[in-house]
């Protein structure tokens, strides 16, 4: 039996629901996609005119995983503050697990954890606001900066 499904998501676009109930501590599926530095997938990330849009998954090793580019359900993993899952690496690929029990329907959630080089612009902020609307919804998808 199917696990999970992409369906339009209440958050923003497309989103991960669960299809059956899932544990705490179950891995769910593999972030796939192709393997790139981060200097190409900036590069390619740019060209696309992507930007507030991104599946790029950085790697403690440097490099990232594109999952444009031959990635699967994973890529449509919406950020929230107060995730369900969370992405664990391992020999150089990325599992999402659930870090709570979660209900059929429900939509799976990581915390994002986006970086930027410099100062944080309002439009920057703008351009990654969060949507989860939780109660300790921090308004951005960005680390290490709050939402105003």
């Amino acid at each position: 039996m199917r696990r999970i499904s992409v369906r339009r998501s209440s958050v923003h676009g497309r989103g991960v629901l669960a299809l059956r109930p899932l544990r705490a501590g179950e891995f769910i599926l593999e972030y796939t996609g192709t393997v790139m530095s981060w200097k190409r997938a900036v590069g390619r990330h740019r060209r696309l005119g992507e930007e507030g849009h991104t599946f790029l998954f950085g790697l403690s090793d440097g490099r990232v995983i594109d999952g444009s580019l031959g990635g699967n359900s994973a890529r449509w993993l919406n950020h929230a503050c107060a995730a369900n899952c969370e992405a664990v690496e391992s020999d150089g690929r990325v599992y999402i697990q659930a870090v709570a029990d979660i209900r059929p329907g429900a939509e799976l959630f990581i915390a994002y954890g986006l970086t930027t080089e410099g100062r944080v612009s309002a439009a920057m902020r703008a351009l990654y606001a969060c949507r989860c609307g939780a109660p300790e919804c921090r308004r951005t998808m960005l680390v290490g900066s709050r939402g105003k």
